[in-house]
C-alpha cells in the first residue's frame, strides 16, 4: 500500500508541478514562478519585431534568444507597437500590417523556445515609432481640437484609439504558436507606455487618471498578466520631499501615486545618469545613481509593497568608455542583488541594450555585443548566476515543503486505509 500511494502522490507532485509552470505573478514584493520567487536578469532589444518580420534577419532574433541564454538572461522588453511611418505594426487606427504582426509572433515563439520572458510595451512616448504624436495626429485628421501631444492621455478619440491597439494585441491568435497573446505564459507582463511623460500637467493627476482607466481596461480584457506602466521612476507631488532625488526637471509623473494604483502590479524605474546630468563629473553621477537606486527599492519595499523591475539602464560608449560603463553596470547589478539576497523588491534589471553582430543599423552607443564587449559579458554572466542561485534557492525550498506535505498526506491516508480494513489499531 505505502508503494502504490508513493507512486500516485509523485504523480500528483508531477501534475502541480506542470500546473503551476507558466504565468509571472505577483504576491507582496516578490514575482512569483511556480510558486517561488522569481529573480531574473534581463536586457532591453527594442528591435525585435522589426526584424523578425524581416525575413533576411529573422534569424537574429533567434540568435540574440540564444546568446542570452547561455549568458544566463531570462528576461526581455520589447515594442508591440510601431505607429505610421514606414514598415508600421498600425497604418492607421485599428488597420494592421499582417507581416509586422507575424514577425512580433516570431519574437514571442523564439522567446518561448529558449525560456526568455517578455515584458512588451503598447506605445512609445516618443516620436520614433509614432508614438503619442502619431495617435494624435491621427485623431486630428478625424477633426478633434487637439492642441498638444499630451492631449494623448485626455481626448477620449485619442484613448479609444489607444484601447483598440491594446485589445488587438492581447487578443491576436499567434500564427506559430496558436496561443492568443492574452494567454502566452511566455509573456511576463504588458507595458502601457515607454516612459510616460506630461510636461502639460505637472501635477501627474493627467497621468495619474491615465493609467488608472488604461490599467483597468487592460485588466478586464486578460486577467492572466502582470502590468507596469513603463515610468522612469520621477518622485511627484505625493512624496515632494523626495523631488530632491530627481533630475533638475519633472516629467509630470508621480512614482509613489502612480505604481499604488491597484492595476499595477509591479514599478519600474529608469536610470540614465549620462543624459539626465550631462555636465556632471562620473563621480557626481554615480553618486546621483547610487540614491536613486537605493530611495526607489526601500520605497517599493516599504511604501508600495510592490515588485520593483529596473527595466531599463546604460551608458552611451559615444560619451564614455567601456570601464565607465562596466562601473555603471556593476552598480546597478549590486543594488539589485543586494535586495534579492535579503528578500527585498528589486527583482531584476534589464540593461538597455542587447544586440548580435550584424545589426549595425540599429547601433545607438548603448548596444551590448557579447563578442565585442568582453569584460561587460562577464559582469552580466556574474549577475545572472547570482539571481539564479537565489531562484534555486527558493525552489528548493518549495520542494521540500511540498515533499513534507506530500509525506504527511501519504502517512495520514496509508494508516486510514489500515483501519478501514481492520489492520489498525
Amino acid at each position: 500500500m505505502i508503494k502504490k500511494w508513493s507512486l500516485v502522490f509523485f504523480i500528483f507532485l508531477l501534475i502541480q508541478v506542470k500546473a503551476d509552470d507558466g504565468f509571472i505573478t505577483a504576491k507582496g514584493v516578490h514575482l512569483m514562478l511556480n510558486g517561488s520567487p522569481f529573480y531574473a536578469n534581463g536586457f532591453n532589444a527594442y528591435w525585435l519585431m522589426n526584424t523578425g518580420a524581416n525575413p533576411y534577419l529573422k534569424d537574429k532574433v533567434s540568435s540574440v534568444f540564444q546568446q542570452a541564454k547561455e549568458h544566463g538572461l531570462s528576461m526581455a522588453r520589447t515594442w508591440a507597437f510601431s505607429d505610421g511611418g514606414d514598415s508600421p505594426l498600425q497604418y492607421s487606427p485599428g488597420s494592421y500590417n499582417e507581416q509586422m504582426f507575424q514577425g512580433l509572433d516570431f519574437v514571442i515563439s523564439e522567446a518561448r523556445k529558449y525560456g526568455i520572458k517578455l515584458v512588451l510595451s503598447m506605445v512609445n512616448n516618443y516620436d520614433q515609432f509614432g508614438g503619442k504624436k502619431q495617435y494624435v495626429n491621427w485623431a486630428r485628421g478625424q477633426g478633434q481640437s487637439i492642441s498638444s501631444d499630451d492631449d494623448f492621455f485626455t481626448n477620449s478619440v485619442v484613448k479609444q484609439y489607444y484601447k483598440n491597439h491594446i485589445k488587438t494585441v492581447l487578443t491576436r491568435i499567434n500564427t506559430v504558436t496558436g496561443v492568443a497573446y492574452k494567454d502566452e505564459p511566455t509573456i511576463m507582463a504588458w507595458e502601457l507606455m515607454n516612459e510616460p511623460r506630461c510636461y502639460a500637467d505637472p501635477s501627474g493627476k493627467t497621468i495619474q487618471d491615465w493609467i488608472t482607466e488604461m490599467a483597468s481596461y487592460v485588466k478586464s480584457i486578460d486577467g492572466n498578466h502582470l502590468l507596469e506602466a513603463g515610468l522612469e521612476g520621477f518622485y511627484g507631488p505625493s512624496s515632494s520631499e523626495k523631488q530632491q532625488y530627481n533630475p533638475n526637471f519633472q516629467v509630470g509623473t508621480d512614482f509613489i501615486a502612480n505604481n499604488q494604483i491597484p492595476g499595477i502590479d509591479f514599478a519600474t524605474l529608469h536610470s540614465y545618469p549620462d543624459q539626465w546630468l550631462p555636465s556632471s563629473s562620473d563621480e557626481s553621477q554615480t553618486s546621483f545613481l547610487n540614491n536613486w537606486l537605493y530611495n526607489h527599492i526601500q520605497d517599493a519595499q516599504d511604501i508600495l509593497r510592490k515588485p520593483i523591475l529596473l527595466a531599463e539602464f546604460g551608458k552611451s560608449l559615444k560619451t564614455s568608455g567601456a570601464n565607465q560603463r562596466d562601473q555603471l553596470f556593476d552598480t546597478v547589478y549590486s543594488a539589485i542583488y543586494s535586495s534579492a539576497r535579503s528578500g527585498g523588491a528589486a527583482v531584476g534589471g534589464m540593461f538597455w541594450q542587447l544586440f548580435t553582430e550584424g545589426l549595425d543599423s540599429y547601433r545607438d552607443g548603448y548596444e551590448v555585443i557579447f563578442s565585442e564587449n568582453p569584460s561587460t559579458a562577464t559582469i552580466i554572466t556574474d549577475q545572472s548566476q547570482k539571481l539564479n542561485r537565489i531562484r534555486k534557492m527558493y525552489v528548493r525550498l518549495r520542494n521540500v515543503q511540498k515533499w513534507n506535505r506530500a509525506r504527511d498526506i501519504r502517512r495520514a491516508q496509508w494508516w486510514a486505509g489500515n483501519d478501514s480494513n481492520g489492520t489498525g489499531n
